[in-house]
């Protein structure tokens, strides 16, 4: 949750970085800790309840993607497409990395990828 949080602090503060009158870290800090936070506790709670996957996946994906472009009033033609490739690319760079590095394959678990350790060892 912590890297998640980090990652997505780092892509608000880049996509703010030509702003004259940048976001202050208080609202970068509400915005990441309600897409990353309450979206992975929500998903947690979703798969723990038995809900099924496009209702605990699609509940954060959606916040993800729709609340800091709308919280940052983020300019359409450049802000929010960085913001949109990043938020997208984000994920699946997170798991792969755990997956290879650490052998944690719970992030994406529908997308497996091996560790290094299996694929090497």
């Amino acid at each position: 949750m912590l890297v998640t949080l980090v990652v997505l602090v780092g892509i608000l503060l880049f996509i703010a970085r030509q702003r004259s009158s940048r976001p202050s870290p208080t609202t970068i800090g509400l915005i990441s800790a309600v897409v990353v936070i309450g979206g992975m506790l929500f998903a947690k709670l979703g798969n723990n309840a038995g809900w099924p996957v496009w209702i605990y996946y699609a509940a954060p994906a959606l916040t993800t993607l729709v609340l800091p472009p709308i919280a940052l009033r983020m300019v359409p033609r450049t802000e929010l497409w960085q913001y949109l490739v990043l938020a997208f690319a984000s994920s699946p760079a997170i798991h792969v990395a755990f997956s290879l590095f650490v052998g944690w394959h719970d992030y994406l678990p529908f997308f497996y990828v091996p560790s290094l350790r299996q694929l090497f060892g």
